[in-house]
């Protein structure tokens, strides 16, 4: 994997060529930003790419601030280490946003051998899709053992997702005699050579068996299914190892910087 070529690939087709997201978002772009709006259950609001320099960064950011101010939403500002103007984050936080845990943007080649033929499913472990009212009440439960929130906003994109033949988002389940135990989803970026991973978590009395890494071959499976050639992963310092181990490459450093209205 040639990782500049990837990392341009990803910023002009997932970044700059950002489609419909769900029914509960709206995509608004112009030449200097694109965003999210929510506007249903499950939405998102965000700030995904912006081309700024150090002249018109701050006015930007000013009519942003602005804008989800007038409409009373949180927003997320999706940093990556390589936007500009490079004192970026700085300046963000001037503006009163503040910054989540930096995360580590890894994609792999879902052809790899780790993800296609790397081993075995835990033994007593069953790993499903969802495709029914009880599957995603397996989904929001294994979600709250796992990091103590409901997530119902992601239950509910499960819920929309499934009437279709190719739904753009597919929660994973593991079971351990029918009980729920841990959970994930893809993302499937329409248009694109980019499949998101996201949301992988176990529960703590399942952690350290092979379930997260069972759970991103599963995924890694559908989406060659689906003609994808590429895993895209914003991975946390603890998942990091593990999709290293599975033929993820780390491309650069992402940071959610988050703002409240009136910040």
């Amino acid at each position: 994997m040639i990782t500049d070529e990837v990392l341009a690939a990803f910023d002009a087709q997932v970044r700059r060529g950002l489609g419909s997201v769900s029914p509960a978002v709206r995509v608004e772009r112009d030449e200097r930003v694109i965003r999210c709006v929510s506007v249903g259950p499950g939405g998102w609001a965000a700030v995904v790419w912006t081309d700024l320099d150090r002249a018109t960064a701050d006015a930007v950011i000013a009519e942003q601030v602005r804008f989800y101010d007038e409409l009373g939403s949180s927003f997320e500002w999706k940093y990556y280490a390589y936007d500009n103007p490079p004192d970026l984050p700085n300046r963000l936080e001037a503006a009163g946003f503040v910054p989540d845990q930096a995360e580590a943007l890894m994609v792999a080649d879902a052809e790899v051998g780790a993800l296609v033929g790397g081993g075995e499913d835990p033994a007593g472990v069953r790993i499903v899709a969802v495709d029914d009212a009880v599957g995603v009440g397996h989904f929001m439960t294994a979600q709250q053992g796992a990091f103590g929130t409901n997530h119902s906003d992601v239950a509910e994109t499960l819920r929309e997702q499934m009437v279709g033949p190719e739904p753009a988002v597919v929660g994973i389940v593991a079971l351990v005699d029918g009980q729920p135990v841990a959970s994930s989803r893809i993302e499937f970026n329409e248009g694109t050579q980019f499949a998101g991973l996201w949301g992988g978590g176990t529960v703590p009395e399942w952690r350290g068996r092979g379930i997260y890494q069972a759970m991103v071959r599963r995924r890694a499976q559908l989406a060659l299914q689906r003609g994808y050639r590429y895993l895209q992963v914003d991975a946390l310092p603890t998942s990091e190892p593990i999709l290293h181990r599975l033929g993820f490459v780390r491309l650069t450093t992402t940071v959610p910087f988050n703002h409240s209205p009136g910040s």
